[in-house]
């Protein structure tokens, strides 16, 4: 209700009586929908801070204002120098005036993210100029057509049927609110009126209260039993409401994004963690391929040519087990194959262990910073945090226009495709031919790029970090190993026709890591 006409009218009072007799010295902006101006008299300053952001509209008025060096535009230059005369509200509007002694004008208009601030040479013509200029229907707003009379006798309210948005449109949220749950909508027509007197007289009172529901601020004219803050004060209630809505408000919801960005990594490191415990479970309780191998071996005279499946003595368990036989493969090859399976499964379980050793590790981290970052107050202590944890927002905001993710490997720069679409853009647009590409083998996944540098050759372990990125994005994310094929830009082409995505390699390189994420 900060920009409410129940609010204004005991604002707009309070505010004449700081300013008139007062000069506009300064009219500026250094922010974007942000307009400060700034009056005085001798000894005694007051400013005006007009928030008119669509996100959030409040006004304050500090009595000093540190005016930046750079970045400042002057506003209203016809208007400096003069002197306040009145403030006043329009009737049942969501606007005021601040008039001059050369009867110039400027008007506030609070209407949400509408909101504007108009200055009038004349105020019975169209404004000399206005301060958001995205606004275009503002430069022929007139100040008589903003002025509204309403009728508030019992007749009109029986008249309107109790409606009480037609009765009294400036309620606002909170009154509408408190009529609701009085039983206004069910009530009869004398318990309307009833409910209707009581909260006119509630928002004739001046005690204004600010409340936070559902992680918004709002100022409140009704009697609040959880208030953050009352006061009798117009004026202090204004400053409040702004230390709240903007200063407060910004830095929660800079806090909460940050924090949902830690504990997303803590889920996806939690449920990572669960899969690598029961991978390894599962690995470690099944039988070692190198000991069917040791049993095919030793019964090679036993085992018929041609066989598909028998019957053999497992010594290590100490009964007969059942081994199926590939169609067309001798059994001293398939025990080789197996004796290969059973080194690839040491070096795949040694590798979970190490990864799910990270992974617990990096998960006690994260505990630890949201833990921090739960004990932070204030905006420079967030941004220190941010910047040290390498967390930063905008720089991903800024990224999304782009079809790739950019990072730095050994001072070479990678570029990761977002999508199928994104991969032939990336390919077509932002690629060179010495630069070399990289995809996950046989399964679809983000073309990932390492931009060339004259003179250089790209290290070995710059590849391989590549790599694993080019597994982490792709279908083999899960995988303990996986193959990488890589090779230079010039040597991937696309197929006219194909799929998006899609390309033709040629002498490509295979490499296997294991898949891991920036």
């Amino acid at each position: 209700m900060h920009l409410n006409y129940h609010f204004l009218k005991f604002l707009c009072p309070t505010l004449e009586q700081k300013l008139k007799g007062l000069d506009l010295l300064e009219c500026f902006s250094q922010n974007k929908d942000e307009m400060v101006l700034g009056f005085a008299e001798n000894d005694h300053s007051l400013y005006i801070r007009a928030n008119l952001s669509p996100s959030v509209t409040c006004l304050s008025f500090p009595e000093d204002y540190k005016r930046s060096r750079k970045n400042s535009v002057d506003l209203f230059p016809d208007i400096i120098g003069e002197k306040v005369t009145k403030v006043q509200p329009l009737p049942h509007e969501r606007a005021m005036l601040i008039h001059f002694d050369s009867d110039k004008v400027l008007l506030f208009k609070l209407h949400g993210s509408r909101s504007n601030i108009l200055f009038y040479q004349d105020p019975k013509q169209s404004p000399s100029s206005i301060f958001r200029n995205e606004l275009k229907e503002d430069q022929n707003l007139l100040i008589k057509n903003l002025e509204v009379q309403l009728d508030l006798s019992h007749e009109q309210f029986i008249a309107l049927e109790g409606k009480a948005a037609a009765y009294l449109p400036t309620l606002g949220k909170i009154p509408r609110a408190w009529l609701k749950s009085n039983g206004y909508i069910g009530a009869d027509m004398d318990k309307k009126w009833s409910l209707m007197q009581e909260v006119m007289d509630m928002l004739d009172t001046p005690l204004f209260s600010i409340i936070k529901e559902n992680e918004q601020y709002s100022l409140s004219l009704l009697p609040e039993e959880n208030s953050i803050f009352s006061s009798a004060d117009p004026i202090e209630a204004a400053n409040e409401y702004f230390r709240y809505a903007v200063v407060y408000q910004a830095f929660e919801r800079e806090k909460t994004q940050i924090t949902r960005t830690i504990d997303d990594l803590k889920k996806k490191t939690a449920s990572y963690i669960k899969k690598t415990r029961s991978k390894l479970q599962e690995l470690e309780e099944s039988t070692a391929p190198s000991q069917l191998a040791d049993i095919i071996m030793a019964n090679l005279h036993q085992i018929p040519a041609g066989s598909t499946e028998i019957e053999l003595f497992d010594f290590y368990q100490n009964q007969n087990i059942t081994i199926k036989l590939k169609k067309g493969s001798s059994p001293q090859k398939q025990a080789e194959n197996l004796y290969r399976k059973s080194k690839n499964r040491k070096i795949e379980l040694e590798q979970l262990h190490k990864n799910l050793s990270e992974k617990e590790l990096l998960f006690l981290e994260l505990e630890e910073l949201l833990a921090e970052l739960n004990e932070i107050q204030d905006f420079k202590t967030l941004r220190d945090f941010a910047k040290h944890n390498q967390i930063n927002q905008k720089k991903q905001e800024q990224s999304t226009n782009l079809p790739f993710k950019r990072l730095e490997i050994d001072d070479f720069e990678i570029l990761i495709g977002k999508s199928a679409k994104a991969n032939d853009q990336l390919l077509r647009y932002y690629s060179w031919k010495d630069d070399l590409w990289l995809h996950a083998k046989d399964v679809s996944g983000s073309h990932v790029i390492i931009k060339y540098k004259s003179g250089q050759t790209i290290p070995k372990s710059t590849i391989e970090r590549a790599a694993e990125l080019a597994a982490f994005y792709s279908k083999n994310k899960n995988e303990s190993l996986a193959p990488v094929m890589y090779t230079p830009c010039k040597y991937v082409r696309k197929v006219k026709g194909s799929p998006a995505g899609a390309v033709m390699v040629d002498k490509e390189k295979v490499i296997m890591v294991s898949p891991k994420g920036p």
